[in-house]
């Protein structure tokens, strides 16, 4: 479920009732997914985008919440990536293959959204250049370039290790994920 559809989703739930089932197993003990995507959205996370070019030429990317730092040595992160997206099929074709991730500012919450929408084009109207063969977005405060490491798929989602063969940081504050909202802000 992208960004976009667990905001409306907890917007509906607002709007009706405010108590939550406490567990949603369902038979033989399993938990339900939603059960587990309404424990999960009690997680703080940054967002990223994550991009990477398309074997048409052009541009393709979507916003994530599941991204991380994962080794110093090599320098690398992981990245959980839906199954069903174009970015995830790209990235994952072969070695070598090329991909940026983006960790968003505070200020980015309107590219957030685009990114997390299943837009026909969603570089239209944003900042971005090609930094090789990966589209980079303009003005985010950390930018990764990665190659393609290890590609593990798990369920409805494929966990990338991307090799960190380029980075650039600035300062700011991050957009931080929470409850489904993109407003939350770190510190009091």
């Amino acid at each position: 479920m992208d960004l976009r559809q667990q905001e409306k989703r907890q917007e509906r739930r607002e709007r009706g009732r405010e108590e939550q089932p406490e567990h949603g197993t369902g038979g033989g003990g399993v938990v339900s997914g939603g059960a587990f995507t309404e424990a999960m959205s009690r997680l703080v996370s940054g967002v990223a985008v994550v991009s990477a070019r398309r074997g048409d030429g052009r541009p393709s990317g979507l916003l994530v919440s599941s991204v991380c730092s994962y080794s110093a040595d090599p320098p690398s992160v992981l990245v959980a990536l839906a199954r069903t997206s174009r970015t995830c099929r790209e990235i994952t074709t072969g070695p070598d293959v090329h991909f940026g991730v983006h960790l968003l500012a505070r200020s980015h919450a309107a590219l957030a959204r685009t990114f997390a929408g299943s837009s026909g084009d969603k570089f239209a109207d944003v900042l971005w250049d090609w930094d090789g063969t990966v589209p980079r977005l303009a003005g985010v405060p950390v930018y990764a370039k990665c190659r393609t490491g290890a590609v593990l798929p798990h369920g409805d989602h494929v966990i990338v290790v991307g090799e960190v063969v380029g980075c650039a940081v600035a300062e700011d504050d991050p957009l931080v994920y929470f409850r489904r909202r993109l407003d939350w802000s770190l510190g009091g």
